[in-house]
Formats: structure tokens, sequence, C-alpha cells
């Protein structure tokens, strides 16, 4: 028996949506990811707003959550010896932290808001949810992430972009 109180919430994506087909860069998740998969998606994706200079992801944590950018910038960089290099600015429509949801390894790099954004979570927990009630969607966002994240590898300039 499912409790009322305890079933997820649709959620409204539309700035996601409109974000995710504006953005026209090769990783787009717009290229990869049917329009109708997001519906499921949305019962899983957690709202988050975040300030400029909030880091959302540190170089070498295990935190394995994704995030979509509906709006706003982040900044990755990942630091050395030398001090800090940056591999990517991402903004809205991008998706980021696809390598460890993946793979359950640290972090490598972190990821800081640039300037206020609004961003979607999913956690690893959210998405095996996902894939009990709607495997469909969950494999539509598993192959689409996989593009992502191979596309990202495929781009030498930025091969260790992926968080």
């Amino acid at each position: 028996m499912e409790l009322p109180f305890l079933k997820p919430k649709k959620r409204d994506l539309t700035g996601l949506l409109a974000a995710i087909h504006g953005n026209k860069g090769d990783e787009t998740l717009a290229r990869f990811m049917p329009d109708k998969a997001w519906d499921g998606l949305s019962e899983y994706l957690t709202p988050e707003k975040v300030d400029r200079g909030h880091v959302l992801m540190s170089q070498g944590a295990l935190d394995r959550t994704l995030y979509f950018v509906e709006s706003g910038a982040l900044r990755v960089h990942f630091s050395n010896t030398h001090g800090q290099v940056q591999l990517a600015v991402l903004g809205a429509g991008a998706v980021v932290g696809e390598g460890s949801f993946f793979s359950q390894i640290e972090r490598n790099a972190t990821v800081q808001a640039t300037q206020p954004s609004v961003l979607w979570a999913l956690t690893p927990q959210q998405f095996e949810q996902m894939t009990r009630k709607d495997p469909v969607s969950a494999l539509h966002l598993a192959m689409a992430l996989g593009a992502v994240l191979s596309t990202r590898m495929l781009d030498v300039s930025r091969k260790i972009a992926v968080t």
C-alpha cells in the first residue's frame, strides 16, 4: 500500500526544459533525452536555489548527487600543486556530476556557483526509486547521461571536466 503523503510529487520542469532546449552545446541533454522522459523524472528531482559562491561539489568528496542547471552559471575547477585550473563554465541547460553519479568514486573537481543559480538535484537513492517506478524514463536518463559523459570524454580539451 502506498501512502499518499509519501508519494513523490510531480514538479513543474518548464523552466528547466526551456533551458535544456536553449542549450546549443554538443553535450546538451536535448540531443539525447526525449521530452516524454522528463515527465517521469519530474517526480524525483529536488529544486535548489544557490547563491553566488556556493560550492556544489568539492574535489575529493564522495557525494554522488547529479545536478541539472535551470539558470545561473557554475565554474568547474580542480586544484593541484600549481593552484587552481578552470575546466569549464556551465550554464543553463547543463548537467553536472555525472561522473561520480555513475562511478561511485570521489569527485575530481570542485563546482561552484558564479552567480545565483536554480538547480535540480537527483540523488542515487531517488534514481533507484525511479528505476523501480518508471524504468523507461530511468533508462532514457541513464542513456542520455552516458551520451553526455561520452561527448565530454571525446572532447579532448575537456577530457578531465567529468565531475
